[in-house]
């Protein structure tokens, strides 16, 4: 403070104390003060004053004074929506003095610790979901055998690096996350725990707080950024209640708002971190933000503000919806490029696999995890499936379900492996739909998981290609040499897990075990896991990459496949994109304890 440099402290402590008759200056009749020295102390007075002042406008921590000398008029709120970084930097830091949108009510005090109550519980269920099948407990003992393989070899050739190359036995940083590392350590922390795996998950943590580094330059995406990190470390906190998680999210979370800094609110989808300044894909048509990009935030966000008591992410998603629901949709579809300067669809490609997918899965999602009370969410899903259902589901000759692409109105045959998650999205929105489609849901879910696991079963390895047709003779097989990859990807076996949740139809856990089979064969190599470039052939050959969705995604999934139900109740945790469990939120428990704590009030 500058009032304390003024007066050093050693001075202010040794000065000695003198009588005033011994003063200098001061006589002793009439202690009167020469003019020179009225001059000294008038201007030393002149200047404690304004050093006062200085503090009072210029510290940091002033504001609540400046609001007592200053009129209301000169002190103005700092408005929500576009503008520059500096206004949301400062909207974040200002006390909150607004409400959350659609009765997301702002906890802050004993409201926090209702939020908190009110949350899911008994995460890990009565044993940590250990079935007692003693097969099925083998398989899921194998499954967490592959996971202490995989994160054994990142920590001893890649740690603190986003992901392993298990041939090479290095670290990968890639630019998805600008200078941000430890990808598969944030990616990796709710699987750890879930599976017991405690000493792995406290060296996790332990890098958390010593070596996430937030403050980073380069070029990351908002929507990578957000769904594994961001989620990764609400998951983390939510399951262990670990403040550090917390802090550490929120502090990612400020980070991220500058690229809604757009005419309409869309933001842009690659943000410097560091800086704030943001921009869009390069190869995005004409500067338009990504469909499954910009409505993939939801989930995230509305957590972020519950956790914050600071309303400014909520409204931030809130306000895509509005775009969202106001523009014109072809036939009801959605595209997968929209303007974020005009808020005008830029191509009518339509796609429930890359581009598009996580937009709808979101949707039902947002519905669930509001406990139900989301009905904008609701009726947005709910009219984007029956558009779907209308112009992109298709049969083919075998009988086969599948899920189009749209190009203008004309159809691609071709269904992605990304699209393969939509069985499980369509199987857990089946109960909320119509009563008289809540069967026909279920269904169609069963038919698209089903399409997806005979593109597996068509292999030579039993693993998926990363797109496969239905034209030219083809069925549930890749035609293109370009398609016939395959990453680690999760989506089939997250369709596998969410229909043994909903059916128990044990066919779902042998698909699911075919897979492990599978990537343990063809995928397990000396030094981790790894991809490989042609499902077609027994003689693979790999990439050298152990994504770090095969740690968040593909094994917690397999995880899931083979526990109990109870392990993360689907009755009270919703699953991000990048599979980071968030709790649902139960308005109706925090107004029930509103209301009890006012009942024994009186």
């Amino acid at each position: 403070s500058p009032l304390k440099s003024a007066f050093p402290l050693s001075a202010r402590r040794h000065q000695p104390f003198l009588p005033l008759n011994r003063l200098p200056g001061v006589s002793a009749s009439g202690m009167g003060l020469r003019l020179s020295q009225k001059f000294v102390f008038l201007l030393f007075l002149s200047g404690l004053v304004t050093l006062c002042f200085g503090a009072l406008f210029f510290l940091p921590d002033s504001v609540r004074l400046k609001r007592i000398f200053l009129s209301k008029t000169e002190i103005q709120p700092v408005t929500v929506g576009s503008g520059s970084e500096n206004d949301v930097r400062e909207h974040v830091k200002r006390p909150k003095e607004q409400e959350h949108l659609r009765g997301m009510t702002p906890a802050k005090g004993d409201a926090q610790e209702e939020f908190k109550r009110c949350l899911a519980k008994a995460p890990l269920g009565r044993d940590g979901g250990k079935p007692s099948d003693p097969q099925t407990h083998e398989r899921r003992e194998k499954v967490k055998e592959m996971m202490k393989f995989a994160w054994d070899n990142y920590k001893h050739f890649a740690w603190g690096k986003n992901e392993l190359r298990p041939l090479t036995r290095n670290g990968h940083i890639g630019n998805m996350f600008g200078e941000c590392q430890g990808a598969s350590i944030i990616d990796s922390l709710d699987t750890l725990y879930i599976m017991g795996l405690m000493e792995e998950y406290n060296d996790a943590k332990e890098w958390v707080q010593t070596s996430l580094d937030l403050n980073s330059n380069g070029e990351a995406s908002l929507f990578e950024v957000n769904i594994r990190y961001v989620g990764g470390l609400l998951s983390a906190y939510y399951l262990t209640g670990e403040e550090l998680f917390k802090t550490k999210v929120l502090e990612l979370g400020e980070k991220l708002l500058p690229a809604f800094n757009t005419p309409t609110g869309i933001p842009r989808g690659v943000i410097n971190l560091g800086s704030g300044t943001s921009w869009s894909w390069g190869w995005a048509s004409a500067g338009s933000s990504i469909l499954a990009e910009f409505g993939t935030l939801h989930l995230e966000f509305v957590h972020l503000s519950e956790l914050s008591n600071n309303p400014i992410y909520t409204e931030k998603v809130m306000n895509i919806r509005k775009l969202l629901n106001k523009i014109e949709k072809p036939h009801g579809l959605y595209p997968n490029f929209l303007s974020p300067v005009s808020g005008n669809w830029v191509q009518h490609h339509v796609s429930i696999g890359g581009l598009g997918d996580s937009f709808y899965e979101y949707l039902i999602k947002s519905y669930l995890m509001s406990d139900k009370t989301d009905e904008d969410a609701k009726n947005m899903y709910y009219s984007a499936l029956e558009a779907i259902e209308a112009n992109l589901v298709q049969k083919s000759p075998g009988g086969l379900t599948y899920m189009a692409e749209w190009r203008g109105g004309i159809l691609d045959h071709k269904m992605g492996h990304l699209a393969c998650f939509s069985g499980g999205m369509i199987g857990i929105g089946a109960d909320d739909g119509a009563q008289e489609k809540r069967q026909h849901y279920l269904d169609l879910a069963a038919e698209i998981t089903h399409t997806c696991h005979e593109s597996y079963t068509r292999s030579a390895t039993k693993l998926g290609p990363e797109a496969f047709r239905f034209d030219g003779g083809a069925e549930a097989t890749a035609t293109r040499l370009s398609d016939r990859y395959y990453i680690l990807r999760p989506e089939v076996i997250e369709s596998y897990m969410y229909m043994w949740r909903l059916t128990h139809d044990p066919k779902y856990r042998e698909w699911g075990w075919e897979a492990v089979e599978a990537l343990e064969q063809h995928c397990r190599v000396e030094s981790g896991f790894s991809g490989i470039r042609d499902v077609y052939t027994m003689t693979v050959s790999h990439d050298n990459m152990q994504q770090s969705f095969f740690l968040s995604e593909t094994l917690k999934y397999l995880y899931l496949l083979f526990s109990d139900d109870d392990l993360l109740s689907l009755e009270d945790w919703v699953f991000n994109t990048e599979a980071h469990p968030l709790p649902i939120v139960r308005r109706s428990c925090m107004q029930d304890g509103a209301t009890q704590d006012k009942t024994a009030s009186k």
